[in-house]
């Protein structure tokens, strides 16, 4: 055969292989990679997303934890706030208590001066009837005498 005819041949062997692989082979592999295309676009659109919800997350994360900082200050200052006015409050008992205390402590004092003064008038009033008993040389009856005492004891 001429090489004109092989090259005819060859040529036309050539477009119907174009022809075949343009139908049957290429539509496959573009819509392959069309596919992976629009995954790559989707994955890159999903990671921007994913970033900006990052984003978004750490930010309201940073709103809550400086909103939960001041909530905690807060009480902290509150309980701090409770625990001096409650350690005032029990300085304000104890000193209540207190001068309760020094308030009894001296009423009884009190008393028991005007309970020693009471005593000691009497042992006077026996002692001045044992001096007037000398004196006079004769008993001295207290219970005849008892308003002499009595008057005694008043002055004294």
């Amino acid at each position: 055969m001429s090489i004109n005819a092989t090259l005819f041949i060859q040529a036309i062997v050539f477009l119907i292989l174009v022809w075949f692989t343009m139908k049957f082979v290429w539509p496959p592999i573009a819509k392959a990679l069309d596919e992976r295309a629009q995954k790559i676009a989707d994955g890159l659109a999903a990671a921007d997303r994913a970033k900006s919800e990052l984003t978004a997350a750490n930010q309201r994360v940073e709103k809550e934890l400086s909103q939960a900082r001041n909530e905690t200050a807060s009480r902290l200052a509150d309980a701090d706030r409770r625990a001096q006015a409650i350690i005032e409050e029990a300085k304000a008992r104890a000193t209540e208590e207190g001068n309760k205390i020094v308030a009894a402590a001296r009423a009884e004092a009190e008393q028991q001066t005007v309970q020693a003064r009471e005593a000691l008038r009497e042992q006077v009033a026996a002692l001045a009837v044992k001096g007037a008993e000398q004196i006079l040389r004769k008993e001295v009856n207290a219970g005849v005498h008892a308003e002499l005492l009595n008057r005694l004891k008043t002055e004294l």
